[in-house]
């Protein structure tokens, strides 16, 4: 079960070591400009391997659990999915159903763990394989593997690696899991934080904040929902930026800080590396600074 980019890394390995009946992944949804129908990326993959394939709107739809019923699982694995698996579905396979999880759990459960990790500063993420019960992310962990953020990782870049260390995880998990070898053990919920799910409004910048907290939010939110902040009443997306610890603008004043636009944050400037005004393509923030009339008044 899996729908996006992530998800894909790991839907490979299993078909390359296991035999896998079924995929199950979102509907197609409209997307673009030219609100075209779109597959998830699970979808176009599992089609190219020829593998059995359901969409379902709702997993509660008693439909739904006879399809799966039918492919007799014998285990069932979960990787940014994008629904709740009720408990007839997670009591189905003999082994249950293991979740490829962007975090080191405890530390945030939830839709966004890439995103909460750069967004709070974090050192190192990783990916837990984790045996589901109803919660969210809250069942117990069997195996974990950690790798460092860098400080110019974005979501963007920080996913893929994430996807492939889950999936280069899980494959090894899984034989000792089924035998016995490898024991679920219980979460410290105590230690447990929450990453939820993130919405556009999410990437307005505040600028009351620091600017080393902004830099971060531009990179946790790189490639979406992305950041923003207005300009002459018009969005202003900032897909680059770096912190400033100096400065003398004030929280919300523009500026320019060699040859690149500035604002001022409750703690230095935050430096515009690369924006996209309304209707136009991503610019150096140089280039747009050539074409902004009235920058330093906004």
């Amino acid at each position: 079960m899996g729908s996006p980019e992530f998800s894909i890394p790991s839907l490979k390995i299993l078909a390359e070591n296991h035999h896998v009946v079924g995929v199950v992944t979102q509907p197609d949804r409209r997307a673009g400009r030219g609100r075209e129908m779109r597959s998830p990326p699970v979808k176009v993959l599992a089609n190219d391997l020829r593998l059995p394939i359901i969409q379902p709107p709702r997993l509660r739809d008693p439909e739904v659990l006879q399809k799966l019923s039918n492919w007799k699982p014998d285990l069932i694995v979960v990787a940014a999915y994008g629904q709740i698996l009720r408990k007839d579905i997670l009591e189905l396979p003999p082994h249950g159903c293991l979740n490829v999880h962007a975090s080191l759990l405890p530390r945030w459960r939830g839709a966004a763990p890439i995103q909460a990790a750069i967004l709070n500063g974090d050192d190192a993420s990783g990916a837990t394989i984790m045996l589901m019960d109803p919660g969210v992310d809250t069942g117990p962990i069997i195996s974990q593997r950690s790798v460092s953020i860098e400080d110019t990782d974005t979501a963007g870049t920080l996913s893929p690696r994430l996807a492939q260390l889950g999936a280069d995880l899980l494959i090894e998990t899984i034989p000792a899991y089924l035998d016995g070898d490898l024991k679920p053990y219980p979460q410290e919920d105590p230690l447990a934080s929450s990453a939820p799910m993130l919405a556009k409004a999410d990437g307005k910048l505040d600028f009351s904040q620091a600017a080393q907290e902004l830099e971060r939010r531009v990179r946790a939110f790189n490639p979406w929902p992305g950041t923003f902040t207005l300009f002459q009443e018009k969005s202003l997306k900032i897909h680059r930026a770096r912190a400033e610890a100096s400065t003398s603008l004030n929280p919300g004043q523009p500026g320019i800080h060699n040859d690149l636009p500035a604002i001022g944050t409750s703690q230095g400037m935050l430096v515009l590396k690369e924006v996209q005004p309304a209707g136009k393509k991503p610019m150096p923030g140089d280039v747009f600074l050539r074409g902004a009339r009235g920058w330093v008044e906004f």
